[in-house]
């Protein structure tokens, strides 16, 4: 399936790299001034004003009103149009596009005169196209020349793909919707607050490699109940689409917040490792 022509201005927060982390390089430090940049972005994510080319996805998209809303039931069925794109889309993620190809363009008039909300499954040349996306509701547009448009997007429920209705002009197919399992006996909000401790070591880490001060992220959970807590961060794990799409298919937030510790502290290690080398070769 070919890939639509877009430009996505939606920047990284984060960039786990777990090839990197197996093995530590010193030439690898110049790469970090890069991550730490992308970090600081999560130290201000509040921020009520913002140019749109600059959107994030940040902690406030992540509403505890989000947590609250009626999702429709998991064994409706529903015909959705679908947008395949090489990101993954998480609940509550701001999402800006720029839509250029002709077929996506027909989509963007259609749903314009509906319900606003398209489906955004990831897809990409070696894994193929997902069976688990998320709905991505159209909050802002603005129609550009040559009948382009540049649209902001939030995410709303996930589903999964059951049947393919038709692929021309565009992709449209059966869904049923996606939520977590009770996580059991799991303390899923001590989890969360682990991870997002982890998450400040990373930052904090990371500011000092690139001779910046070290002071402490503040507040990066908001008040978010862990499920949409955990959306929040694999939406900022940009640098691995494929751990992000296996995020967004666990079924489990006790499950989701375990393996993005695993993964913020093999982040927290490879960048220790990475202090260490600079203290002792200062002019590497």
């Amino acid at each position: 399936m070919a890939l639509p022509q877009l430009i996505s201005t939606h920047k990284p927060s984060l960039k786990p790299n777990t090839t990197a982390l197996s093995s530590l390089n010193p030439n690898n430090l110049n790469s970090l001034s890069k991550l730490s940049s992308s970090l600081d972005s999560l130290l201000h994510s509040g921020r009520q004003k913002r140019r749109a080319a600059s959107l994030k996805c940040s902690a406030s998209s992540f509403s505890e009103k989000h947590h609250n809303t009626n999702h429709p039931k998991s064994d409706d069925v529903v015909e959705l149009p679908l947008f395949p794109l090489p990101l993954v889309l998480f609940p509550g993620a701001i999402l800006p596009l720029q839509i250029f190809e002709f077929r996506y363009r027909i989509m963007m008039h259609t749903l314009l005169r509906t319900d606003l909300r398209f489906g955004v499954i990831f897809s990409d040349a070696v894994s193929g196209t997902a069976e688990v996306g998320c709905v991505g509701e159209i909050i802002k547009h603005e129609r550009l020349v040559d009948d382009r448009f540049f649209l902001i997007c939030k995410g709303q429920e996930r589903f999964r793909v059951t049947n393919i209705v038709r692929t021309k002009p565009y992709l449209v197919a059966e869904v049923t919707w996606l939520e977590d399992r009770p996580s059991g006996e799991e303390d899923v909000d001590a989890l969360a607050t682990e991870v997002e401790t982890h998450m400040k070591d990373v930052i904090r880490l990371s500011n000092r490699l690139n001779g910046k001060p070290e002071k402490e992220a503040q507040d990066l959970r908001r008040n978010l109940f862990p499920t949409p807590f955990s959306f929040f961060v694999g939406s900022t794990f940009e640098g691995a689409p494929r751990e992000q799409q296996a995020l967004l298919e666990l079924e489990d937030t006790a499950t989701r917040l375990k393996r993005e510790k695993e993964t913020l502290r093999n982040t927290l290690n490879y960048l220790s490792a990475a202090s260490a080398v600079k203290d002792a070769f200062p002019s590497s």
